[in-house]
């Protein structure tokens, strides 16, 4: 999947040159990495569970003055 994924990419938008190529390939690549960074943040027992919206939550009851 890593080669065909800027393959497919490459011939969908018409680039031609091996340039062209070389710069899809690297960006699908940086952002395969960033994504797969991500995944193993949130896999951190700390963060396993949280919502967005129960973080805000969390964070307005902890900020509120008594």
């Amino acid at each position: 999947m890593g080669i065909i994924l800027p393959l497919v990419l490459v011939f969908l938008l018409g680039l031609s040159t091996l340039s062209q190529f070389f710069t899809v390939v690297a960006s699908t690549f940086l952002a395969w990495g960033a994504a797969d960074l991500l995944a193993r943040i949130l896999e951190r027992p700390r963060l396993r569970g949280r919502t967005p919206g129960g973080a805000l939550r969390e964070d307005w009851e902890r900020r509120k003055p008594d």
